[in-house]
């Protein structure tokens, strides 16, 4: 998937976070994943080739902050020209994800309005305390575009009454990987799905987790090209085909990017993030038989 992270690091909130990936993985590194810092390629968006063609394709649905979160309280000082990108490249789809619901409203940029167009804003929901403490003030606010995402999933949800609302266009899920990783029960996945389809919004099954149960029985599965093939191999996903970006051509550049091609690679036929993937990153890692998550 094609990621932007105009910053690293966060800070822990809640259940969710108790072991965070990018926390385990950056401590491999020796990196203090609390310490949040811009990156260098944070202004990715606006970034052009040799030819003066914005290297970012239009069409492209790019995937914001997953090494962070957007609307943590250290990156207050760069949001307001991160939004002045994403307004300046309205030919390209940016998918926000944040635990921080409460922060949304007032960091919104001044022209919001009803939202921009090319924005979806999504909130994480690990368990019912945390759905019940989100999906209201997602659901309160103005937006083109709206979704959330149960992972790690370490708790079962009933959130009909949310997804009854037609406000709300596509969920996703996955379970907890790496050391310390909860259990996600099968049962929990099929229940949000069947409540996903009965409100015709997108329903997206990304991968197991380390500790998946299904029927009593507990399955450890450390390899996340086994756990995106299982979750694929479920069929618990569901396409509705939200949500729908309107996407327009960048204004007033001489040198317009040319169309985005998705490239995937031939196990991505069977990938369980396939159905709300918009094309692979090419890095490589996959093939080399690593355990690839996806952060650039």
């Amino acid at each position: 998937m094609i990621i932007w992270n105009p910053w690293h690091g966060c800070k822990k909130i809640s259940e969710g976070c108790e072991h965070c990936y990018m926390y385990f993985l950056d401590g491999k590194r020796g990196v203090d994943t609390s310490r949040v810092v811009r990156t260098a390629n944070f202004n990715l968006p606006v970034q052009r080739d040799r030819r003066g063609s914005f290297r970012l394709r239009a069409g492209m649905q790019i995937y914001v902050g997953l090494s962070t979160d957007f609307f943590v309280e250290e990156a207050d000082q760069w949001r307001a020209e991160a939004w002045k990108m994403m307004r300046a490249r309205p030919d390209i789809a940016f998918r926000l994800l944040t635990k921080r619901a409460n922060r949304i409203e007032a960091c919104l940029p001044s022209d919001w309005g009803e939202g921009y167009k090319n924005v979806m804003l999504s909130v994480t929901c690990e368990n019912q305390k945390r759905a019940d403490e989100r999906l209201p003030l997602l659901l309160s606010l103005p937006a083109r575009h709206r979704g959330f995402m149960a992972a790690p999933f370490i708790g079962p949800l009933n959130v009909r009454s949310y997804l009854s609302t037609g406000l709300i266009e596509e969920v996703l899920c996955g379970g907890e990987n790496y050391d310390g990783a909860r259990p996600c029960h099968y049962e929990w996945v099929k229940s949000l799905a069947d409540q996903c389809v009965d409100n015709e919004v997108t329903f997206n099954f990304i991968e197991t987790g380390t500790v998946f149960v299904r029927d009593g029985k507990t399955y450890r599965i450390p390899s996340k090209r086994i756990q995106s093939l299982q979750a694929f191999k479920s069929g618990l996903s569901r396409d509705f085909g939200k949500p729908v970006f309107e996407l327009e051509p960048t204004p007033g550049t001489l040198f317009p990017s040319e169309a985005y091609r998705p490239f995937f690679r031939p196990h991505c036929a069977t990938c369980g993030s396939r159905m709300t993937c918009n094309g692979c990153s090419n890095c490589g890692n996959c093939e080399a038989g690593e355990d690839y998550h996806g952060i650039q």
